[in-house]
Formats: C-alpha cells, sequence, structure tokens
C-alpha cells in the first residue's frame, strides 16, 4: 500500500489547531500532537461550562433573594410561595437584581406577598 503524507489538508488543519492553542503553556501551544489533546479538552471543558454557569447563576440569584427577603422579615422558600399564592410571576434574576439595586421595590414585592398569605 502506498504511503499518503496528507498534503495541504492536514497542514492547514495542523496550522488551525496551533492556532486555536496559541496561548497555551509550553508545548500545548507549539507542538501538533499536545496542542491537538489541550484543544479537545478545553473545547470540552467550555461545552460542560456552558451548562455550570446557569447552574452558578442560579445559585447565587437565589443566595441573594434569601439574604434579601430575611432582612424583610420572610425566607426564601415561603417568599416563592407567597409569589406563587399571589401570583406575582418575577423570575429569580430579576427578583435577585430588585434585592441588589432597589430594595424598597423588593420590600414592597415582599409587602404584596405577605399579604396573599
Amino acid at each position: 500500500m502506498t504511503r499518503v503524507k496528507g498534503g495541504p489538508g492536514r497542514y492547514l488543519h495542523h496550522k488551525k489547531v496551533l492556532k486555536i492553542t496559541k496561548g497555551q503553556f509550553g508545548t500545548r501551544s507549539r507542538l501538533y500532537r499536545r496542542a491537538n489533546e489541550a484543544m479537545l479538552k478545553s473545547l470540552w471543558y467550555a461545552f460542560r461550562d456552558r451548562r455550570v454557569r446557569k447552574r452558578d447563576l442560579r445559585k447565587l440569584w437565589i443566595t441573594r433573594i434569601n439574604a434579601a427577603s430575611r432582612l424583610n422579615g420572610i425566607s426564601y422558600s415561603r417568599l416563592i410561595f407567597a409569589m406563587k399564592k399571589a401570583d406575582i410571576t418575577l423570575n429569580r434574576k430579576m427578583l435577585a437584581d430588585l434585592a441588589v439595586r432597589d430594595p424598597q421595590a423588593f420590600a414592597a414585592v415582599v409587602e404584596k406577598a405577605k399579604a396573599a398569605i
């Protein structure tokens, strides 16, 4: 069987991988095989962490809402229950933003929710 070296396509692929791993340390940015391993791993981390970021942000929002709601005399779980009863449809992202940026508006939402239970 004859030997096939790959030609310009292989060269272009190597250049592409080395360009992607340009900022990596040591051989991870210089040698194709190490660079390819680093690239595959980094792409997998990026894919995974796009989902993890959503998880982490939701945890942060819940923590902020809980802290602010306790300052207003109600726990997080009771607040969410009361908001459902009062038919207040604010998502956690907006509630956390209100709690941080506009405590008076958050307090008004809490009072309205408290009135429903």
